[in-house]
């Protein structure tokens, strides 16, 4: 089962430009050492040229330098900040919730579970249906048919969740557009 999470990024920075409109600058969090971000890297360079926005690539690869990367983005005067998928920023979940509601930033991040523990906005595959999914093959695999056989899947449902909560901790008022889209709405 693939995860399709790295290909988003370009989708995930245009609704981020959707939700500053009039922002300078935009950046985005990444793992140098993840093996997707050089290519996660360049997919966001290319959409934020596309977008004519100015973009700051942050680099995190442990709980110190994530801190370092929230001093850095204030500095630059990042409008909004968006993560790319990756298990520490995964694991670190409530450090990056907690430095963006101390700084007042906006992130869009890459799983629910950003959003449901208390920030802005996620945009993403469903987990829900990965799961699923990893539960339809453990079953043809415990009845017989071997790995190898199988192909591989691709998540085909993909959710957008936005917090008004942390919307309005942010005086943030999310475009009609974007809640529209929203598979849910955290009250």
């Amino acid at each position: 089962m693939s995860y399709f999470t790295a290909e988003l990024a370009a989708k995930r920075l245009g609704m981020l430009h959707e939700l500053v409109p009039g922002a300078g600058v935009l950046a985005v969090l990444v793992n140098p050492s993840n093996p997707n971000a050089e290519n996660t890297i360049k997919d966001v360079k290319a959409a934020a040229l596309a977008m004519k926005r100015r973009i700051n690539i942050l680099h995190a690869s442990d709980n110190r330098e994530i801190g370092t990367a929230f001093a850095a983005l204030v500095q630059a005067r990042a409008a909004a900040l968006m993560t790319t998928p990756d298990a520490l920023f995964t694991s670190r979940r409530v450090q990056i919730v907690a430095l963006a509601a101390r700084y007042l930033v906006p992130t869009l991040y890459t799983s629910s579970e950003f959003a449901k523990a208390g920030e802005l906005m996620s945009y993403g595959t469903s987990l829900e249906e990965v799961y699923r999914q990893v539960g339809i093959y453990t079953g043809r695999m415990l009845n017989g048919e071997k790995p190898a056989d199988l192909p591989v899947q691709r998540p085909t449902r993909f959710e957008l969740v936005i917090n008004l909560q942390a919307a309005q901790a942010l005086d943030i008022d999310i475009p009609q557009t974007l809640l529209a889209r929203a598979d849910e709405v955290i009250e």
